[in-house]
């Protein structure tokens, strides 16, 4: 049963970049992934930048299998050490620098511009993360992630002047 789950859920991960092989010639597709960063290390409440914890580390390396399928031209992180240690192994695995990002200035006309024709993956937190799909899909439907909650990947594709999104959750 477990492999069957993995099976689909490759799959579904899998599609938008399928259908962005397949378009690419008809239209630019841009698909952007969004994740939380994994679990931080709160032993230290005063610590405003604190790393992976152990099962943070593990996250992150997961992260990159189940995306291995999906080949990013960039990786996005803001400037924090959670974010970045989260986004290292699936940069990594498609040769890619991670590439940094406000998290007061999301989504904009210059990295709309920038990442179109794209697949992108942005690492964020539990309140830029959703409010940056958002500003993508120029509604609000996603509400903050809870805090325990660092499995959420959010896929938005925008083809042919249409937006599409779907969000899983990963654990």
């Amino acid at each position: 049963m477990k492999h069957i789950f993995t099976l689909l859920l490759i799959v579904a991960i899998s599609l938008p970049s399928f259908s962005q092989e397949k378009t690419k010639v008809e239209s630019e597709t841009t698909t952007y992934y969004f994740i939380r960063h994994a679990e931080k290390d709160r032993s230290d409440k005063t610590n405003r930048n604190p790393d992976l914890t152990q099962a943070g580390k593990t996250r992150a390396i997961h992260w990159s299998k189940i995306l291995q399928h999906v080949k990013f031209d960039a990786v996005y992180s803001t400037k924090y050490n959670r974010t970045m240690q989260t986004a290292a192994p699936t940069a990594e695995k498609n040769k890619v620098e991670i590439q940094f990002y406000d998290p007061r200035a999301l989504y904009s006309e210059d990295f709309a511009t920038v990442t179109k024709g794209q697949t992108v993956l942005v690492v964020g937190h539990s309140n830029t993360t959703p409010a940056f799909v958002n500003m993508v899909l120029k509604e609000k439907k996603y509400e903050d992630i809870d805090d325990n909650n660092n499995g959420n990947l959010y896929i938005v594709t925008i083809s042919n002047g249409k937006t599409i999104d779907q969000v899983l959750t990963i654990n």
